[in-house]
C-alpha cells in the first residue's frame, strides 16, 4: 500500500514538473500570469513556470483563413491582414469599393494582451474607419491617382492609434479601388476621348512640323539657287571684265605696234587708225541683211585719201 502511494506521488511530481516546462519557439513570446496577475514574458527557449500558481495568458489571433482563435503564444513576426472590400463614399459622393492590405508587427506582447480585448478585430475596424475618413476627404479622380498618398496617411494614423496596443504598423497597401459601373463607363469614354485628342494633337504637330521643314527646305533651296546665280553672275562678270581687259591689252599692243610701224615710214598713225576704223564700219553697214542700198557719207573722199595714204605707207622706199 505504501509503495503504491509513493509511486503515485512520484508520478504526480513528474507530471507537475513536466507541466511547468514551457518551450517557446523562435519569434514567439508567452505571457505568464501568477495568481491572475501579470508576472513576466517568456522568450524563445526552455522556460520553467509554477503550475497551478502560474499559467500562460491566452490571446486572440487570426489564422490564414480569417478565423479567430485563442492562443497562448504571441507571434512576434510581421503579419498581414487582407481585408474584404468595403464601400467608401468619396468627397464628390461616389460610392467606391476598396480593399486593403495591412502589414503590422507586435513589438510589446504585454500591451497587445492587456491594452486591447480583441487585437485582430480592433485593427480591422480601425483600418476600415480610417480608410473611410481618408478617402472621404478626397474626390474620386484624386483617389484613383493618389494611392501612395492614401497609403501614407493610413499608415500614419494607424501607427499612432495602435502604438498604445504595442503594435507597429509598417505599411498599408490599397489593392483595388472599384468605382460603380456607370462611373467606369464614363471614365472609359473620357479616356478614349483623351486618347483621340492626343492623337489629333500629335497629328497636327506632325503636319505643322512637316510644313515647317518643307518651307525651310524650299527657302534653303531658293537661297542656294540665288547664291548659285549670284556666283555665276559674278564669275560671268569677272570673265567679261577679264576678256575686255585682255582685248584692250591686245588692241593697245596692236595700236602700239602699228604706231611704231607707221612712224617708221613717216606717216601719221592717227590718220591710219581712223581710216581702218572707217573701213570696218562701212564693211559692217554693207554686210547687213536688210541693207539694200549703201550710201557713202560726204567725207568718203577723206577715206579714199586715207586709203591712198595706206597704200603709200606699205610701198617700199
Amino acid at each position: 500500500m505504501g509503495t503504491t502511494v509513493l509511486i503515485i506521488l512520484i508520478v504526480l511530481v513528474v507530471i507537475y514538473v513536466l507541466s511547468g516546462i514551457k518551450i517557446v519557439s523562435q519569434s514567439e513570446n508567452m505571457i505568464i500570469e501568477r495568481l491572475g496577475k501579470y508576472n513576466r514574458t517568456l522568450t524563445a527557449g526552455i522556460n520553467v513556470i509554477l503550475p497551478i500558481v502560474e499559467k500562460a495568458k491566452d490571446t486572440i489571433a487570426r489564422r490564414q483563413n480569417g478565423a479567430l482563435v485563442r492562443v497562448s503564444r504571441i507571434d512576434m513576426r510581421e503579419q498581414v491582414y487582407d481585408f474584404d472590400k468595403q464601400s467608401v463614399i468619396t468627397k464628390d459622393n461616389v460610392m467606391t469599393e476598396i480593399n486593403a492590405l495591412l502589414y503590422f508587427q507586435i513589438v510589446d506582447p504585454m500591451k497587445s494582451v492587456y491594452e486591447i480585448q480583441n487585437l485582430p478585430v480592433a485593427i480591422e475596424k480601425l483600418t476600415q474607419t480610417t480608410l473611410r475618413n481618408v478617402v472621404g476627404e478626397m474626390e474620386l479622380d484624386e483617389t484613383l491617382t493618389s494611392r501612395d498618398t492614401i497609403n501614407s496617411k493610413l499608415r500614419t494614423v494607424l501607427d499612432d492609434a495602435t502604438n498604445k496596443w504595442g503594435v507597429k504598423v509598417n505599411r498599408v497597401e490599397l489593392q483595388d479601388i472599384t468605382p460603380p459601373e456607370s462611373i467606369r463607363r464614363t471614365m472609359e469614354l473620357q479616356m478614349q476621348a483623351e486618347r483621340n485628342r492626343r492623337a489629333e494633337i500629335l497629328k497636327a504637330e506632325g503636319e505643322k512640323q512637316s510644313q515647317i521643314l518643307n518651307s525651310e527646305g524650299e527657302k534653303q533651296a531658293e537661297i542656294n539657287a540665288a547664291e548659285a546665280d549670284k556666283q555665276a553672275n559674278i564669275l560671268k562678270a569677272e570673265g567679261e571684265a577679264r576678256a575686255k581687259i585682255l582685248q584692250a591689252e591686245a588692241e593697245a599692243t596692236a595700236i602700239r605696234n602699228i604706231s611704231e610701224a607707221v612712224a617708221d615710214r613717216g606717216a601719221d598713225p592717227v590718220n591710219y587708225l581712223l581710216a581702218v576704223k572707217y573701213i570696218e564700219t562701212l564693211k559692217e553697214i554693207a554686210s547687213g541683211q536688210n541693207n539694200k542700198t549703201v550710201y557713202l557719207p560726204y567725207e568718203a573722199t577723206n577715206v579714199l585719201g586715207s586709203i591712198g595714204g595706206i597704200k603709200d605707207l606699205f610701198q617700199v622706199k
